[in-house]
């Protein structure tokens, strides 16, 4: 049992081609059209960026850190090469990929540290600058890829033979650019060796569990179970579940965590059970701003989501519906955060900065 099968291309959600357009372009996985069928989008503005950003044809939060980086690039490339204002574009461009999804602070700090270089540039030209800026987005991408390879190394000793993991939503190679978070630890724990099972929730409204998760787990040859949102207190009830590990899309000081709707129910049922319940995610998770999870923006999907299943309509056309896409979980409720710097145990502020530093995700 391996991560990556020799049969299969390795699972990119995204990547560079210098080839898709002159200068290079952004090409993502289009995420809403798995597991069905396998669709690339080609992103040459920042336009294209923010709409597949916006309608989850890529999502999960390292990876839309990811493609704002390169957003930012392909953005640019609409400026003329005499432009002495692109730093002022630059910026524009920045704040306009940011409000694609406002919880994921991956897009933010991602924005931020890309805007950062430009300052460093000084007064460059665009034509001059622009090798330097997609430089910093592919060490963006590099750099999240080792670190999910390191969350995986970190948590992997969680996960004992035969034992049952459950996870929520897809904190997978799909949500990362490569090997995911989530997952990673159960990637690496069978990299080792070890035989074990994963149960995946659906994960209403848009089935993130079912159409991706299911779909990645089962593609790399994991031991895989698909239940309903609603049926994880029974298996949990019968002792199949031992671990629960789920992402994470914005973690505040004191460590409450914000991660797809429903991982709340999940850890409230995890506490109530005694069954240990993991977050894993990178350092750019984290937002050191927020003392708390209070803070935390959620933001409000379209209420056709809840009304329509696979867009067939399941409810009264107009009926009010209450659409949030996240919700937040309490540290109390962690047994632990598992990232690229080692594991952060017991869940406090304190533990927190001595893990990563106080002025992470800054």
């Amino acid at each position: 049992m391996t991560a990556e099968r020799p049969d299969l291309p390795p699972l990119r959600p995204l990547w560079w081609d210098a080839d898709a357009a002159p200068g290079g372009a952004l090409v993502l996985l289009d995420q809403t059209r798995l597991p069905a069928e396998t669709k690339h989008v080609i992103c040459r503005d920042a336009e294209a960026v923010w709409r597949a950003i916006k309608t989850l044809q890529v999502r999960g939060a390292p990876a839309i850190g990811v493609a704002a980086a390169y957003g930012l690039v392909v953005g640019l490339d609409a400026v003329e090469p005499d432009d002495a204002n692109w730093r002022d574009h630059a910026r524009r461009i920045g704040e306009y990929l940011s409000t694609a999804r406002p919880t994921a602070v991956n897009l933010s700090w991602a924005v931020a540290r890309m805007n950062r270089r430009v300052e460093q540039l000084g007064h460059r030209s665009w034509p001059d600058a622009r090798t330097a800026l997609l430089s910093e987005a592919h060490a963006i991408r590099d750099e999240d890829a080792a670190m999910c390879r390191a969350i995986g190394r970190a948590g992997q000793h969680l996960i004992r033979p035969g034992s049952g993991v459950l996870t929520h939503c897809n904190a997978g190679a799909l949500a990362t650019s490569e090997y995911g978070t989530a997952l990673a630890v159960m990637y690496s724990a069978a990299e080792q060796g070890r035989r074990f099972k994963v149960f995946v929730d659906e994960t209403r409204p848009l089935l993130q569990g079912s159409r991706l998760t299911a779909w990645e787990l089962t593609r790399q040859g994991l031991d895989t179970t698909l239940i309903c949102d609603n049926m994880a207190a029974v298996l949990m009830a019968q002792a199949r579940v031992n671990l629960v590990i789920t992402g994470a899309d914005r973690i505040a000081a004191n460590g409450d965590t914000a991660n797809k709707i429903g991982t709340y129910g999940v850890a409230v049922l995890a506490a109530a059970h005694k069954i240990p319940f993991y977050v894993a995610a990178p350092s750019s998770t984290f937002d050191m701003s927020l003392p708390n999870g209070d803070g935390i923006p959620i933001e409000e999907r379209d209420p056709d989501e809840v009304r329509t299943f696979m867009g067939l309509p399941t409810a009264p056309e107009s009926i009010p519906c209450f659409s949030p896409a996240f919700d937040v979980t309490p540290a109390k409720l962690l047994s632990g955060i598992i990232t690229e710097r080692g594991m952060i145990q017991p869940v406090t502020q304190r533990k927190i900065e001595a893990v990563l530093g106080p002025a992470v995700g800054r």
